[in-house]
């Protein structure tokens, strides 16, 4: 019997491996792992306070907008200028306790979550 010359012969790409694996993962569904759950649930704490915050904000800025209006360019308003840009400075001093008091509230209600969650991922 003669023997055959056989050999086999491999080329790998790291590159190309990289890239077959980034168009795989497209496709794949996607499977959230622990440590992403345990970031979205922090950063869902935080989520409502800052919207809420925003919003007072913004209309308490406006409301001491209008104010100065009143006092500086609408004769006549004087009075009624200081008031309502006492409430919009008053709408604006609370912006950070509101923000303090709601995210403290919703950390409270997903501690139970984000620490089963810290438990499994410490094992």
């Amino acid at each position: 019997m003669e023997e055959e010359n056989r050999t086999y012969t491999y080329t790998y790409s790291a590159r190309q491996h990289e890239e077959v694996d980034n168009i795989r993962k497209k496709y794949l569904p996607k499977e959230e792992d622990k440590m992403e759950q345990l970031r979205r649930l922090d950063q869902k704490a935080a989520e409502r306070g800052k919207i809420v915050a925003i919003i007072v904000g913004i209309v308490s800025s406006l409301v001491l907008g209008i104010g100065m209006c009143c006092t500086m360019i609408w004769t006549g308003f004087f009075a009624a200028g200081i008031v309502i840009g006492i409430i919009g400075l008053a709408g604006l001093a609370l912006v950070c306790p509101l923000y303090i008091h709601i995210t403290a509230k919703d950390r409270k209600k997903l501690a139970p979550q984000i620490i089963a969650l810290s438990n499994e991922l410490m094992k």
